[in-house]
């Protein structure tokens, strides 16, 4: 049969329905579903009474979930792109929340290993700088202001406590100290832009005797799956389908990235038992997923209840014109810089607007604008725009109380409550796709279809009493879903702008 004939013949058995109006077949064979007007205008008065608990679902039933996102290394301040990634996790985990998860968000702080070794080094170096010694910071060293700035706190904090005579090596307690300050300025940072992580998780508690670092190795050594080569430890991770084998103990016994994540994974999934890890990271990781998958697997792990997001670039631009990175030698654009100039909003939005997997522009101007191009404007002016009308509806003693729904029947009403219906929908498929940019587009599609409404149809009327009613109890419901919309997302929903 052709499609259109296979269309007709289902059509026929398609039972009534009060959400439905009527099934029309269209070309080459689609079913089209027309809701029923009386019962859309009903839900704005459902999604009115219902308030902000609108658009919570229960896809997760209650299982463990672990976000674990940003985890940049504590030799730094926080910059740009993992700006992107902190926009990403925390509108994740509100929005998983919604969904019915048990949401828990992870800081994974990188307090060991080489690079650590390095920032200490050159802190003490700048240290010794500040009281008056011509020293040189080490040539792979990290040549930024920061540096400067943390070791000067140290001197202000603890004065020459940690200057050792000239050519001694740095105390390593000064190194650990140093590495607070630099914490303390990053979970201060993400703070601002409304990031709060239930765990601060410390790499170097991995290696505690009997931790998980020792366990993950003991269980990979009793499978047989530990070799050693050329006077370093591998994991045999082509038993498990992998391309090559992998080191997890260098020559000189220090343990790879590898083996401590191995470690950390096996903490996530048997110590504490999450039914469902997702690990954010930058597209520079990409090669790394498949070989973390294989070693949760190999310690007793589910491979499959690990999701790692990947996100691409970010370019700051000034309209056409790109801003450099790099301000001076050895600095980054931070993201406490592009706070500074457009706002928290404006940047967690900007950040959501585009697909992880997908490179983003970022146009600092655009973000500043007070205008309908600036779409978080846009948006938070829609929420105001309704705030503001029933403020005056409030001072002119009219409410939606008692408000008879059913006069909603204008097409610009009616577009406007089957936006408000598709929250839900948008919030499983943030859930589902692990897609939080579903909701930046949400959200504009929602304020242009307001804005269409408010200019069509004009809400307060003094001689049509039943009509202002319902077109208020209408507004009530706009504002309920533009200001949980913009709550998932991290960013308020302002009543005046």
């Amino acid at each position: 049969m052709k499609a259109i004939e296979v269309a007709e013949a289902l059509r026929k058995h398609v039972p009534a329905h009060p959400a439905v109006e009527k099934v029309v077949v269209a070309a080459p064979g689609f079913l089209n579903y027309y809701l029923a007007p009386g019962w859309a205008a009903a839900q704005a008065d459902a999604i009115a009474a219902e308030g902000a608990s609108y658009g919570a679902e229960n896809i997760g039933q209650g299982k463990r979930v672990q976000i674990e996102y940003v985890s940049a290394n504590p030799t730094g301040p926080i910059h740009v792109g993992n700006g992107r990634g902190a926009a990403i996790g925390s509108t994740l985990a509100n929005v998983m929340t919604a969904a019915g998860y048990e949401v828990e968000q992870e800081y994974y702080v990188n307090d060991a290993g080489t690079q650590v070794a390095i920032f200490g080094r050159t802190l003490y170096a700048r240290y010794e700088q500040l009281f008056g010694r011509e020293v040189e910071i080490p040539e792979n060293g990290y040549p930024g202001e920061y540096v400067i700035d943390a070791a000067r706190a140290l001197k202000d904090q603890y004065g020459d406590k940690y200057l050792k005579p000239e050519g001694e090596e740095p105390d390593p307690e000064m190194g650990r100290v140093g590495l607070d300050v630099m914490i303390a300025g990053i979970r201060k940072d993400l703070e601002r832009m409304g990031v709060r992580y239930d765990r601060w998780f410390s790499e170097r508690s991995l290696m505690s005797d009997g931790g998980p670092y020792a366990e993950s190795m003991a269980i990979l050594e009793k499978q047989g799956q530990v070799v050693q080569r050329d006077g370093a430890t591998w994991f045999t991770s082509t038993d498990l389908g992998e391309s090559k084998d992998n080191v997890l103990v260098r020559s000189d016994g220090q343990p790879t990235y590898y083996a401590t994540d191995i470690a950390y994974h096996y903490d996530k999934f048997i110590t504490r038992g999450y039914d469902r890890v997702i690990d954010i990271w930058g597209a520079d990781h990409q090669g790394h997923v498949s070989r973390v998958k294989a070693a949760v697997q190999a310690v007793g792990g589910n491979p499959d209840a690990l999701d790692v997001l990947l996100y691409q670039l970010v370019t700051l631009k000034r309209g056409d014109v790109v801003v450099p990175l790099s301000k001076r030698a050895g600095e980054i654009v931070t993201l406490s810089d592009v706070i500074d100039e457009v706002g928290v909003d404006a940047t967690r939005f900007f950040f959501l607007l585009a697909g992880a997997n997908q490179t983003m522009d970022f146009d600092l101007d655009l973000a500043k604008k007070q205008s309908d191009e600036n779409p978080v404007y846009y948006v938070q002016y829609a929420h105001a725009r309704i705030a503001g009308v029933l403020k005056r509806a409030v001072e002119d003693g009219l409410s939606s109380a008692g408000a008879d729904v059913a006069l909603l029947t204008h097409e610009a009403e009616q577009t406007l409550i089957r936006k408000l219906l598709l929250l839900p929908e948008t919030v499983e498929k943030v859930v589902i796709e692990l897609a939080p940019h579903h909701l930046t587009h949400y959200a504009q599609e929602l304020a242009g279809a307001f804005h269409v409404f408010y200019t069509q149809c004009r809400v307060i009327q003094a001689d049509e009493p039943a009509l202002t009613k319902a077109r208020l109890r209408l507004l009530d419901a706009t504002r309920v879903v533009l200001a949980r919309t913009l709550g998932l997302m991290g960013i308020s929903a302002p009543d005046s702008m």
